[in-house]
């Protein structure tokens, strides 16, 4: 397929994935997919994406466990991304099974940091990175759940945490350590001056996912759909051209965690990730019932939770955050 049809196939693409709502990751995602597909074959005309385009997609997948060795989910996300194009994009679904060799690449045991070691990196970091930190260990969050907290899902009284349109667009609350009341408080504080100067300057709006803006046309600007994390600068949404201020950007934390890390001479490989996986490890050592970190975590299949059972598979009750434990 030429540059040209190549392009303009991606702009469908990207039209439906906005059309229902994708978010621009997935969006991503999938289109660099659908690229490597057309490119594995070298399709030149649409018409050849809709020959056979079973045995295609099985060839393409095949190529991905043989050749290239990915993990299972790598796999099932390029069938996601080619299953989407068909049905939803090209509007002829695959009618017959994939039978393509399947990835065996086992899952790995998470890398877990112990409680001094989390102890340590956490008084190197400084700042927003210091703080979110200790939410993806205190909470057990993953970093794009961090960076996408809003203002109002922060319930102080009550300490939890609603994390919105998680992985599997799920909701699910989750504990909030009541020793970073105090500093979190603060940090807003200095937030709700940035978006009031914006406000100001005749911005202050922020993204609203879905419909909600054309729902509740003023909330864009209200205190309480703010990021908790906002970005320093002002930006365009790539999407609709429209200035407003985002969330900060994820490379801004996993710099920082790399650079406390070396200077630590940690040699566990260590990433945003490993702080909900210590998250999980340190409350299953502690006694929690391992349904109830499930819940936490908002994994769909209790099987995703019990690989942390390599550590200490214990039972029992109490979900206070173990960062409260640190006396930071």
């Amino acid at each position: 397929m030429s540059t040209t049809k190549n392009a303009k196939l991606l702009d469908e693409v990207r039209n439906v994935m906005r059309l229902k709502h994708y978010s621009i990751h997935t969006e991503r995602t999938y289109c660099d997919w659908i690229k490597q597909y057309v490119k594995f074959h070298k399709m030149h005309d649409r018409s050849e994406l809709m020959t056979s385009p079973e045995s295609k997609v099985e060839e393409f997948l095949s190529n991905l466990a043989i050749r290239r060795n990915v993990a299972v989910s790598t796999q099932n996300q390029a069938m996601n991304a080619l299953v989407f194009l068909y049905k939803q994009v090209l509007e002829a679904p695959l009618q017959k099974t994939v039978d393509a060799v399947r990835s065996s690449k086992n899952r790995k045991i998470p890398v877990v940091l112990s409680q001094d070691e989390v102890k340590l990196i956490i008084t190197l970091l400084e700042g927003v990175p210091r703080l979110v930190v200790k939410l993806l260990y205190g909470s057990g969050l993953r970093i794009t759940e961090a960076l996408r907290l809003r203002v109002q899902d922060i319930d102080f009284e009550y300490k939890q945490l609603t994390v919105r349109s998680g992985k599997g667009n799920k909701d699910r609350v989750t504990t909030f350590p009541s020793s970073l009341e105090t500093e979190l408080k603060l940090h807003l504080q200095r937030v709700k001056l940035v978006h009031e100067q914006d406000l100001s300057a005749g911005y202050g709006a922020v993204y609203l996912p879905h419909a909600l803006n054309k729902k509740y046309p003023h909330a864009e600007k209200e205190w309480g759909w703010q990021y908790a994390f906002p970005a320093r600068t002002l930006s365009t949404d790539p999407r609709s051209g429209v200035t407003r201020r985002h969330h900060i950007d994820q490379s801004v934390i996993n710099k920082s965690i790399k650079g406390a890390v070396r200077r630590l001479n940690i040699t566990k490989r260590v990433s945003a990730h490993t702080f909900r996986h210590s998250f999980a490890t340190h409350l299953l050592q502690r006694g929690t019932d391992i349904r109830t970190i499930q819940a936490l975590l908002g994994h769909n299949d209790l099987e995703t939770t019990m690989i942390y059972t390599h550590v200490l598979n214990q039972g029992g009750q109490g979900t206070v955050s173990p960062l409260d434990d640190l006396d930071l």
